[in-house]
């Protein structure tokens, strides 16, 4: 796993180093980087408890006392922001390393040793997965097995690998008979040396710009199945409750939907921004257009 590690570090850094020609990727860092800091900082930058309770303080504007206001139990909505920037993250990442585990794996296996293994991986398993809308079986899994954060994450992943594992098969298909591949097999080396020595540092590339923008399509899911119910259970601070909270609330009480809607907002365009970064500094086709391709 060393080359593995040394060719996401070269990457990581020949990306860092063209960022300052993309100011979206720049803008997308310094939010992920709030973002993160709230999350792992929380007790210590929220003003209140959360989960806190002041009945005689309901429904507040955003004032001196609560910046973004308070929600219909009199909860700061600040605080809950700020914590519920904790659960997302957790859930993401959470959501994509399992995915992206499995999908690695089985696409993998699919695209090295081809043959009835791959039909049926590709064309029964995979292609069955995308037939049916991720965020459907989501919901069944979940309606079947319960709200929680452990359910949630699990239903996700399990929705979530079949995306990795069509891209990680191709690229493997496209490398497996590369120059480098037979020299290393007529070496004598293993098949397990040549894909985790030799084959997947190769195409880790497109996999690291899919698991940016994954992070960003788990954190619209995970608040769309907590706004209905399905998710994080109350009282967790989390956006998409904090939305469910507010529906009832939407003319005398905006601020109870602007806030968490802004988080998700801004959180998605993070990832979203640094995963097309990735695409153009990893794509050489993009790279001239962005003005990237004079440092090479």
């Amino acid at each position: 796993m060393e080359i593995f590690e040394r060719q996401v570090f070269s990457i990581t850094i020949a990306w860092m180093q063209s960022m300052r020609f993309q100011p979206l990727a720049i803008f997308g860092m310094i939010l992920l980087a709030i973002f993160v800091v709230l999350a792992i900082f929380a007790p210590w930058i929220a003003p209140f408890d959360p989960a806190a309770i002041h009945l005689h303080t309901r429904l507040q504007s955003p004032s001196a006392a609560h910046w973004f206001g308070t929600d219909e139990l009199g909860r700061d909505i600040l605080s809950r922001v700020i914590y519920g920037t904790r659960i997302s993250l957790f859930v993401a990442t959470s959501v994509v390393s399992i995915a992206l585990f499995f999908g690695v794996i089985f696409g993998s296996i699919a695209g090295f040793y081809g043959g009835w293994l791959d039909a049926f991986l590709n064309v029964l398993v995979m292609n069955t997965f995308m037939a049916l809308p991720g965020i459907l079986i989501a919901i069944a899994l979940i309606a079947f097995l319960g709200p929680g954060m452990t359910n949630l994450i699990l239903a996700l992943s399990i929705t979530g690998w079949v995306g990795y594992a069509r891209l990680v098969r191709a690229q493997v298909l496209a490398v497996r008979e590369r120059e480098f591949v037979e020299a290393a097999r007529a070496m004598g080396a293993t098949n397990l040396r040549i894909v985790t020595r030799h084959i997947l540092p190769n195409i880790i590339q497109p996999v690291m710009v899919q698991a940016a923008i994954g992070m960003a399509g788990t954190i619209l899911a995970e608040a769309t199945l907590s706004f209905l119910g399905l998710g994080v259970p109350p009282p967790m601070p989390s956006w998409g409750v904090m939305l469910n909270d507010a529906r009832a609330h939407l003319f005398d009480a905006p601020h109870m939907v602007i806030f968490p809607a802004i988080a998700i907002m801004l959180a998605v365009l993070s990832f979203n921004f640094i995963g097309d970064s990735l695409r153009d500094q990893l794509d050489p086709r993009t790279r001239v257009s962005v003005g990237v391709g004079t440092n090479y």
